[in-house]
């Protein structure tokens, strides 16, 4: 599972049969945008739960559904890591990089990486 931020709405009208009118989001994962079919009426702005590969397809309703990515839930409080410092800053006598084990990504925490995952 990803946590995810919704962007915006992606609104495709021509589309193949089988993806029929479900909604879609644009969601950011991390620093890159992906598409997801939206299963719970998320709106911009919502921190979401995302489901990836084969649970995004029956979570969209079928396994044969064309998705590889749904959101599965709207969280209700997150915050996320607070943004890295540049390097060279002066907020801290350190060299600016993170200790060993550090957290500090400076991006929106995921709740797995999001590529190189297994495929079924």
């Amino acid at each position: 599972m990803l946590i995810c931020k919704v962007v915006k709405p992606l609104v495709a009208t021509n589309r193949i049969p089988d993806f029929e009118h479900k909604h879609l989001q644009v969601v950011l994962d991390g620093s890159t945008k992906k598409v997801a079919v939206d299963a719970v009426g998320a709106k911009p702005g919502d921190w979401v739960i995302c489901v990836s590969s084969s649970a995004a397809r029956e979570a969209a309703g079928s396994k044969s559904y064309p998705s590889d990515l749904t959101i599965v839930g709207i969280i209700d409080h997150w915050e996320p890591d607070p943004p890295k410092a540049p390097s060279g800053s002066t907020g801290s006598p350190s060299s600016g990089a993170p200790a060993a084990g550090s957290p500090a990504t400076g991006a929106p925490a995921t709740g797995t990486p999001s590529s190189g995952g297994a495929r079924r």
